[in-house]
């Protein structure tokens, strides 16, 4: 699937990322844990294009994705979901999940997409002609999260999906995220500062400090190490 090897990448003179490797595979579900200022979210901008590589490569399905335009990366299948709740907040949430689509590899399928969508996401078929900004902060990611879905991905990259939510709306967006992978078997890279709860969800797992990976492993090999609990779990 995608396949990170000896990565470095950072804003003007600055390191972000040093030397990573990170791989997953089909069907996958990946989390990446660490503080803030660890260069998670940097890792997705690189892979998206929006940061520049200083060394190291990125292919996917054996397509070397530093030689691709950030604007073809989405065609590749690869759909970034940002931190934050950037939805189009003066658009509907249709018309949120149709710019989604317009990435999308085979317009044909497009409404039983839509419909796939809408069964995931009960709320957002019944909202579905409301203006996203008017929506809660829950309700927003779900939005961002199902525009991602609506470009078809190989791949669903997920930057702190928690990021401003309420506890209890954490924990729905946790639960939601295990029933796409589960429903879909869509490979996903989550980065996520709650470390516990994104490594509860994942298949395996990586830990960044300073730019580097500290440590890596199944979910449980991460989740009984007594280093990682210690400096990431809070345990």
């Amino acid at each position: 699937m995608i396949e990170i090897s000896g990565l470095s990448a950072g804003y003007g003179g600055l390191n972000a990322l040093t030397d990573v490797t990170i791989r997953v595979g089909d069907g996958q579900l990946v989390t990446i844990a660490g503080p803030n200022g660890a260069g998670k979210s940097t890792l997705f901008r690189t892979i998206s294009g929006v940061v520049p590589a200083k060394a190291g490569s990125i292919e996917f399905d054996g397509i070397d994705l530093l030689q691709a335009k950030p604007s073809d990366r989405a065609r590749l299948g690869i759909a970034h979901v940002p931190e934050g709740w950037q939805v189009f907040k003066t658009m509907t949430v249709l018309e949120n999940l149709e710019m989604g689509a317009l990435a999308h590899r085979d317009p044909a399928t497009w409404k039983q997409d839509l419909e796939r969508i809408y069964e995931m996401f009960p709320l957002l078929r019944e909202r579905r002609q409301q203006l996203a900004g008017s929506l809660s902060g829950g309700q927003q990611q779900m939005v961002a999260i199902a525009r991602g879905l609506a470009s078809a991905p190989r791949l669903l990259m997920l930057d702190e999906p928690s990021m401003g939510l309420a506890p209890a709306l954490i924990d729905t967006v946790f639960e939601r995220i295990g029933q796409i992978h589960e429903d879909t078997g869509l490979s996903i890279l989550l980065v996520e500062q709650r470390a516990t709860e994104a490594l509860e969800l994942c298949d395996y797992g990586y830990v960044l400090e300073s730019g580097r990976v500290a440590a890596e492993g199944t979910r449980d090999e991460l989740l009984n190490d007594t280093r990682v609990k210690r400096a990431y779990l809070g345990m």
